[in-house]
């Protein structure tokens, strides 16, 4: 907006000073006023020209970056589904190995609850139970499932990701 008011200031410059042109080659002033006035006038209309232009490739570059940020937009959109896909496909997942190592559903939502990071006393505080009897839930989770504990309970869910992303070439 601000290119437009001084492009415009620059036009009304640029004519005003036309016009007493004019007017002084018609009264008779020196030539050097002229020349000096005429020079004046060719600066705001150069001026005012180079601004009509740059304003018109600001607008096109702001209509290419529209395009490409709406790109980017559906972009993200697809892989947020994509995403969302993928997440409740590895639910699907975990609730089929939780199903192979026969936990109950109150171990399986204990166990949810651990690979999500929860301690004891929040999955206490969530289930609305005793901590002890989540321990005692943790312990369970544990052996049916062949593991140590908590952190080997997590990696065993993540070992797969983690081979797979160890055979990825380098990049040297």
């Amino acid at each position: 907006m601000k290119d437009l008011i001084i492009t415009v200031i620059l036009c009304v410059i640029m004519l005003l000073n036309l016009a007493d042109v004019v007017t002084d080659i018609h009264l008779g002033v020196p030539t050097w006023h002229i020349v000096e006035e005429c020079l004046i006038v060719l600066a705001a209309g150069l001026t005012a020209g180079y601004l009509v232009l740059e304003s018109r490739s600001r607008a096109r570059q702001l209509a290419q970056l529209k395009q490409s940020l709406s790109r980017a937009d559906r972009h993200i959109a697809d892989i947020t589904a994509e995403m969302r896909g993928a997440r409740r496909q590895y639910g699907e997942l975990i609730h089929q190995q939780f199903d192979a190592w026969q936990l109950t559903h109150s171990e399986q939502q204990v166990a949810m609850l651990l690979l999500k990071g929860l301690t004891f006393k929040e999955i206490a505080a969530v289930r609305e139970t005793r901590e002890k009897t989540v321990r005692q839930q943790a312990s369970t989770i544990y052996a049916k499932s062949g593991v140590d504990g908590r952190h080997a309970f997590a990696a065993w869910f993540l070992e797969d990701f983690l081979a797979a992303e160890q055979q990825l070439p380098s990049a040297a």
